[in-house]
């Protein structure tokens, strides 16, 4: 299909949502998974390179994990605009010029010469990538059958997860045989790659309707969805799982790096594998849950997720990976069914409602990875699982919260 826009102020005529096994499905979900994939590619690239970071620029680890800090703080800051925006553009407008203008700024990032330029062009970055998951949740709500939600919202969130792993494990695998430039370089050619497959399948909207951009309406909208208290929850549960989530990647690296283990940033990078362990369980997951229902699923999820926080503790290396991958597997698990609640719930304005789970998701990411880095310059791992282990305590109980107050998945 070729890149395609919103040119209809409303339905058009004889539209259907899309069902599973549908040409039209087989479209969205690709064009999504390919979104998936030129986001997060661009979005954690840096995670595998905050020791390279750390050793040219001659900065603290907690320093050089803001180069992933403040990409998320402007995407959480950014979600709510461009959520606004795609209400008055368009979904697909809005999701194509956010993949355009962040795979510049990434070809471009290799070039800073000191770390706080490179820091500010991973803020522009992360302002820019704020476009697709302000608007992806909702383009998706919109276009596929209820019954068919849980499943394509999987696999978007399985393309997030293989663009995390991919942008993990090149950058990671390149500076080992190079620098820190070659490897963002590498990363961004190939973010350009999968933003040119996702602008050519994307189809054009059935189901928008364009409004106004209206900072009264926009306000009004937002506190509509913050008084409903599953909804709290869900965002609730958004900031902490990824708060959670990114602390334990951010200082992964220096920790199998570091005494007993030791690992060189090649072998590091591997470990970065896991995340296929997510890209399984979001699409297991969210199917799963348009089944049996998502509370028993984001229960067993976060559970799981705990469990293997516990398993990292021991200075153990089999004890450690298994921990990571079942961490991994749980939190996006969680994420997908999470993700997918958020708009079942939301009978209007669709993408206010995912930009608010997003802004949590992301602010979670930022706050909690600079929270970790203090956590970890006091205590090295120990403090930061400790610090993640809180965070995951308030998870489990926002988890029994939904399961109580939904009898009904």
């Amino acid at each position: 299909m070729s890149m395609s826009v919103e040119i209809s102020a409303g339905t058009e005529v004889g539209a259907a949502s899309y069902r599973r096994g549908t040409a039209g499905y087989r479209a969205v979900t690709l064009a999504l998974f390919a979104a998936g994939l030129t986001t997060f590619v661009s979005m954690y690239s840096a995670q595998a390179l905050l020791p390279a970071f750390s050793h040219a620029f001659g900065v603290s680890p907690a320093v050089s994990a803001l180069s992933v800090s403040v990409t998320t703080g402007m995407v959480a800051l950014a979600i709510i605009p461009a959520s606004a925006l795609s209400e008055r553009f368009g979904r697909t407008r809005v999701m194509i010029f956010s993949a355009i203008t962040s795979c510049v700024i990434g070809l471009l990032l290799p070039l800073s010469p000191t770390i706080e330029i490179l820091l500010v062009g991973r803020a522009f970055q992360g302002a820019a990538l704020a476009g697709i998951p302000a608007v992806a949740m909702a383009y998706l709500a919109e276009e596929i059958d209820p019954k068919d939600l849980g499943g394509a919202m999987g696999r978007y969130v399985a393309g997030t997860t293989v663009g995390g792993l991919i942008g993990r494990l090149i950058p990671a695998a390149v500076v080992d045989v190079s620098s820190w430039h070659w490897a963002l370089f590498a990363v961004a050619l190939l973010s350009t790659v999968f933003a040119i497959v996702m602008t050519r399948a994307l189809p054009r909207s059935q189901f928008f309707r364009p409004q106004p951009v209206s900072a009264r309406r926009l306000v009004s909208n937002l506190r509509a969805h913050l008084a409903h208290s599953e909804m709290r929850t869900l965002f609730a549960l958004g900031f902490i799982m990824m708060g959670a989530f990114v602390s334990v990647y951010n200082f992964l690296g220096f920790r199998l790096a570091a005494v007993p283990f030791g690992l060189s940033e090649a072998i590091v990078g591997l470990v970065f594998l896991f995340y296929l362990a997510g890209t399984v369980t979001s699409t297991v997951a969210g199917a799963l849950a348009d089944r049996v229902g998502q509370r028993w699923v984001l229960l067993g999820s976060v559970s799981v997720t705990v469990l293997g926080l516990v398993l990292t503790v021991p200075d153990n290396l089999v004890l450690t990976l298994v921990g990571i991958l079942l961490f991994t597997g749980g939190f996006f698990a969680a994420h997908s069914v999470a993700s997918g609640w958020v708009g079942r719930l939301a009978r209007a304005h669709r993408a206010e409602a995912s930009a608010l789970y997003l802004f949590a998701y992301y602010a979670g990411s930022s706050v909690a990875g600079v929270l970790a880095g203090s956590a970890y310059a006091v205590g090295g791992w120990n403090g930061v699982s400790v610090f993640v282990a809180c965070l995951l305590v308030v998870a489990m109980g926002l988890s029994l919260r939904m399961f109580r107050a939904t009898r009904v998945g």
